[in-house]
C-alpha cells in the first residue's frame, strides 16, 4: 500500500530528481512555457508554485531559499523583480497544464505548462534573441555601408562552391575506387 507516499520517482534517485526539477523550474521560470511529459508537469507546477510564493515577499531570507533552490542569480532577480509583482494579488494558481497529445516515439502523454497571465516574449531564447540582434545589426551596417569587402565576398562565394565541388568529386573517387 502506498500510504502517505507522495509524488512519482520517475525511475531516479532522490538527487537526480531533484536536478530534474532544478533544470524544469529553471526552463519553466525562463522561459514562462515549456513542454514535456504530463506527470512531470503535474509535479512540477508544486515546485514552482512554492517558489513564487516565496517571491511574492521581497526579504533577504525569502532571496537566499529561492537562490538556494533555482542555484542562478538572474532566474532569482527575475522571481523577485517580475514574477513576485505580478502575482501579488493572486492567492495562488501560478501555472496552468494543458494536454498536448501523445509523443511519437513512446506515446506518453505530453503537457504543456505555462505560468498564467504570462509574457509571450519571454518564451524566446536570450541566446537566440542576442543572435538575430547581432545579425541584424550586421545586416543594417552592410547596406549602410555598401562596403566592397561585402563585394568581395560575393566575388569569392563561386570560387569556394567550385573547390567544394572538386572535393565532393575526389571523395566519390576514393569511395568507387576510380
Amino acid at each position: 500500500m502506498r500510504h502517505q507516499i507522495k509524488g512519482r520517482k520517475f525511475g531516479r534517485d532522490h538527487s537526480a530528481r531533484k536536478a530534474l526539477f532544478r533544470g524544469l523550474s529553471k526552463n519553466l521560470i525562463e522561459r514562462e512555457q515549456i513542454k514535456t511529459t504530463l506527470p512531470k508537469a503535474k509535479d512540477l507546477r508544486g515546485v514552482v508554485e512554492k517558489l513564487i510564493t516565496r517571491a511574492k515577499v521581497d526579504t533577504v531570507a525569502n532571496r537566499r531559499l529561492v537562490a538556494a533552490e533555482l542555484q542562478d542569480a538572474v532566474l532569482v532577480k527575475k522571481m523577485f523583480t517580475v514574477l513576485g509583482p505580478r502575482y501579488k494579488d493572486r492567492p495562488g494558481g501560478y501555472t496552468r497544464v494543458l494536454r498536448a497529445g501523445f509523443r511519437y516515439g513512446d506515446a506518453a502523454p505530453m503537457a504543456i505548462i505555462e505560468l498564467v497571465d504570462r509574457d509571450p516574449a519571454a518564451k524566446l531564447n536570450p541566446a537566440s534573441v542576442k543572435a538575430e540582434a547581432k545579425l541584424d545589426v550586421a545586416a543594417k551596417e552592410a547596406k549602410a555601408a555598401k562596403s566592397p569587402s561585402v563585394k568581395v565576398q560575393r566575388d569569392t562565394a563561386p570560387a569556394a562552391k567550385a573547390t567544394g565541388a572538386n572535393k565532393e568529386v575526389a571523395i566519390k573517387r576514393r569511395a568507387t575506387g576510380k
